[in-house]
């Protein structure tokens, strides 16, 4: 990436703090550790439960973790060590931190992933940011396990989901269409994807060195449609999306699950490069874990 990437605001930043090229951020690690929570259960595709969950979770962040940890894990981490229930647990950030992963190799139904995906976000309420994630695990179910291509998937969740979440899509699918018009201004910038983010969402104030848009903040209304507008853009080339997606800057983290989701569920391991594979710190012990989980597993694989 030349060490550096030309968005504005926190997109300068090569790596959060303690954490070195390579590893994940602490949207990855989220991941990696609820794909050893579903490694690791007995029965590995059952429902959620928070009571088996935490215990993992609490373990994990308060040993070695590795990365920064956001506004509402120390919360939740608060809310736990207090005696908290399970169900009143989280805060009401509107940053959609995508978890479920993993849940695709897990959980045989669609709606058995979707469950999952809110279940696995217990550190967030704020219902902007579970729709979110349950929106991009519903799209990536429809193309691994139904043969929909992402825009089919995209179309079809969106129209079963809720006024706000068409909205966020269709956000997303207009700037597609118009970043890749010949006939239109924006499809001959040089920064054309980073433009294309900030110009569908309104400033946001961070208190940071100058205000940024929320279309490259953490925010839902930012995250979903353009991640939205990447998978669309970059949907036959898995390693070009990764690269438009960090050159952006901003949240590029969580768009980058979403994204990571949607097209490796279309284009399978093959459709990402070794170099990059072999560049990512955590691949063989995910690999690993993932041959534990049952639809995964060689008797999960011949009942499919």
């Amino acid at each position: 990436m030349g060490g550096t990437t030309h968005g504005v605001g926190w997109g300068r930043r090569n790596y959060h703090p303690g954490q070195k090229k390579g590893d994940q951020t602490d949207y990855g690690e989220y991941n990696i550790l609820m794909l050893e929570y579903l490694a690791g259960r007995r029965s590995p595709g059952a429902p959620v439960e928070l009571t088996e969950l935490l215990p993992v979770w609490q373990a994990r962040l308060n040993g070695n973790w590795g990365a920064w940890k956001c506004t509402q894990t120390k919360q939740a981490l608060q809310q736990v060590a207090a005696g908290a229930p399970p169900q009143t647990l989280g805060g009401m950030s509107n940053a959609m931190s995508m978890r479920a992963a993993a849940g695709l190799g897990a959980f045989a139904t669609e709606e058995e992933l979707a469950a999952a995906a809110r279940r696995l976000m217990f550190t967030h309420r704020n219902e902007e940011a579970l729709s979110g994630g349950e929106f991009f695990a519903r799209v990536a179910f429809k193309v691994a396990r139904e043969g929909k291509s992402p825009r089919e998937a995209i179309d079809a969740v969106a129209a079963s989901m809720s006024g706000w979440i068409q909205q966020q899509v269709q956000k997303g699918i207009a700037k597609f269409e118009e970043a890749t018009d010949p006939s239109q201004p924006l499809s001959k910038e040089e920064f054309v994807d980073d433009l294309a983010m900030t110009s569908m969402a309104r400033l946001w104030d961070v208190g940071k060195t100058e205000p940024i848009k929320v279309g490259k903040a953490s925010p839902t209304e930012g995250t979903l449609p353009s991640s939205v507008y990447i998978i669309l853009k970059y949907v036959d080339d898995f390693a070009a999306a990764a690269k438009a997606n960090a050159m952006v800057g901003g949240d590029n983290a969580s768009r980058a699950v979403a994204i990571g989701m949607v097209l490796g569920a279309y284009h399978g391991v093959n459709g990402i490069p070794k170099p990059l594979r072999d560049g990512l710190n955590a691949w063989k012990k995910c690999d690993a874990l993932l041959d534990k989980l049952p639809l995964l597993s060689k008797a999960g694989k011949s009942e499919l």
